[in-house]
């Protein structure tokens, strides 16, 4: 048996208002047990507090997690999460992984392509680190290498999708491109979410295969899922002679087909991922024609160049566009949307100091986010960082709409 206890720390304070924004502790054990013929049993745990309001446990919409994936809430600061518990081993040449686990697809930078197989907190909107803010699932995984081909399979009977922060929370989504904006005077009224409640049937599968061919990486993904982001349909009503839109939030089925691909060439790698969305749901201009919503194919694609330079230095650079392939006009975002990301890293002191900067810039509204960070590692077991997050740019975009949350951030994580 091996075990582990990774105990996290957080603090930042919002620069727009002088007041802390966030306070949070986690405490992480993990247990390994092995068995015969190299079976393992891995367990994960999640104690997190946070002691402001619009950060906590209860400020998270809960209704996207399934009965038996939700954290439990132990008080309105505090949950308690299983984050891991799957059984590992190989049968012949087949390896299983059965249980509750992280599937990754896709590694861009900052944002998400083809990361679609587990669903995300927004808690911190997209500011926590991927592995932290994903929601494992309960997953059948089986992989299986058939010549120089490795396939992987997957199913997933846990109707669990992105956990969105309520109204009022810090991170609380306000851009007319994510939730339907109302005219003044007029209020809105929110449903609980419809949601898929037969485990069996509304399981969710993906098939990927990956492969070496001639110096280039290459994968390619299926996944048959609900998607993750709810659609919200809208219908306006009369109250006491006064207008009310009732939005209701459901989940519609989609099938993504997605590549990824990557190559060296010498210092330099260049990759990419593209994710086909058969049917996606936008917010629409019009609220009274069809719910409020515009149903279109969907494509993404991330293009990226990394640099591997002299004295641990990293440079890396994105471009990732989104191209909404029908009906765009009614919608309340554009045909296409294009981001830029530019990560920067470099390496001191015998690889003890960390210091990097990502800068993630939206062409459409002209927003975006500034990310510095400085990590230390003071201890073998223990490391520190201060950073910050700067929003900027309109306050109708996805990033423009958190200007008022900037923030500079003190930390550390401790591994026994």
């Amino acid at each position: 048996m091996e075990s582990s206890l990774m105990v996290t720390g957080q603090w930042a304070l919002g620069t727009g208002s002088g007041s802390t924004q966030t306070l949070s502790g986690i405490f992480q054990p993990e247990v390994n047990l092995s068995f015969n013929h190299g079976w393992h049993l891995t367990t994960s745990l999640r104690l997190r507090s946070e002691a402001r309001n619009g950060m906590q446990p209860g400020d998270i919409e809960r209704g996207a997690y399934s009965p038996y994936s939700r954290p439990a809430l132990l008080h309105e600061s505090t949950e308690l999460e299983l984050r891991e518990l799957f059984l590992q081993g190989q049968l012949g040449e087949i390896l299983f992984t059965l249980g509750k686990q992280q599937v990754v697809w896709g590694k861009a930078d900052g944002l998400k392509v083809l990361d679609i197989v587990d669903p995300q907190s927004f808690r911190e909107f997209i500011l926590e680190d991927f592995d932290d803010s994903r929601i494992p699932l309960w997953t059948l995984n089986i992989e299986r290498q058939i010549g120089n081909w490795d396939l992987q399979l997957l199913w997933i009977p846990d109707p669990t999708f992105h956990a969105i922060p309520k109204r009022g929370a810090t991170f609380a989504f306000t851009s007319p491109e994510l939730v339907p904006t109302a005219p003044p005077g007029v209020t809105v009224k929110l449903n609980d979410p419809r949601r898929p409640n037969r485990p069996l049937k509304d399981s969710d599968a993906g098939l990927r295969v990956a492969t070496f061919w001639r110096g280039w990486d290459i994968t390619f993904n299926y996944l048959y899922q609900y998607a993750n982001l709810p659609v919200l349909r809208q219908n306006v009503a009369l109250v006491e002679g006064k207008p009310e839109v009732i939005v209701t939030p459901g989940y519609e089925r989609t099938h993504v087909l997605g590549t990824t691909f990557s190559t060296a060439l010498g210092d330099w790698v260049l990759r990419g991922e593209v994710g086909y969305f058969s049917r996606t749901f936008f917010i629409g201009k019009d609220p009274t024609r069809h719910h409020g919503v515009v149903k279109s194919p969907h494509l993404n694609y991330v293009l990226g160049l990394d640099w591997n330079g002299p004295a641990d230095i990293l440079i890396s650079g994105q471009l990732i566009q989104s191209w909404m392939l029908k009906h765009a006009q009614r919608g309340t975002g554009n045909r296409l949307d294009s981001t830029l990301t530019l990560l920067m890293r470099r390496l001191f002191l015998y690889d003890t100091l960390t210091a990097e900067v990502l800068v993630i810039a939206n062409f459409n509204h002209g927003d975006g986010i500034v990310r510095p960070k400085l990590r230390y590692q003071w201890l073998d077991h223990l490391d520190i960082w201060l950073g910050a997050d700067v929003f900027f740019g309109d306050r109708e975009g996805v990033f423009g709409q958190f200007g008022n949350n900037g923030r500079v951030l003190l930390g550390f994580e401790s591994a026994f």
